[in-house]
Formats: structure tokens, C-alpha cells, sequence
């Protein structure tokens, strides 16, 4: 089991946040199948609450049948 990279979130990591800074972008799919050196694993309630930057998009990426995170 994985832990949300946040600071003082010891709950379990079900996303990975991960960063497109060429196209000013922040993605947000299913928790990667291993630990990204420069993604962020985020618990439910991270991941839900996950915004970007001004001027920058958010895009989630859920799979079919998926339940780990709102879309």
C-alpha cells in the first residue's frame, strides 16, 4: 500500500498527480502501477479536491468501472 504523498496524510494513495508544464497542465488518473519520481500519489480525498493553477487545466483520466476518485 501506497500513502498519499501529502504532507501529514498518512491515508492510502488511489491516484497519481502528475504535471505538463509545456502544455499547463495537471493529470489525474488511477494510481500508477509504480511510484513516479515526479508524480504525486494522492489519497481520495486529495485527489477530489485537486485544482490547478490560474490559467491552467485539470484533466482526469478515470478508468471504466473505476471507483477510486470522482471524475
Amino acid at each position: 500500500m501506497r500513502r498519499c504523498s501529502r504532507t501529514a496524510c498518512a491515508a492510502e494513495a488511489v491516484a497519481t498527480l502528475t504535471f505538463d508544464y509545456a502544455d499547463s497542465m495537471a493529470v489525474l488518473g488511477p494510481l500508477a502501477f509504480a511510484p513516479e519520481p515526479h508524480g504525486y500519489d494522492l489519497c481520495r480525498r486529495h485527489a477530489e479536491r485537486t485544482s490547478a493553477p490560474v490559467g491552467w487545466q485539470v484533466v482526469r483520466h478515470v478508468s471504466l468501472g473505476e471507483v477510486g476518485f470522482k471524475a
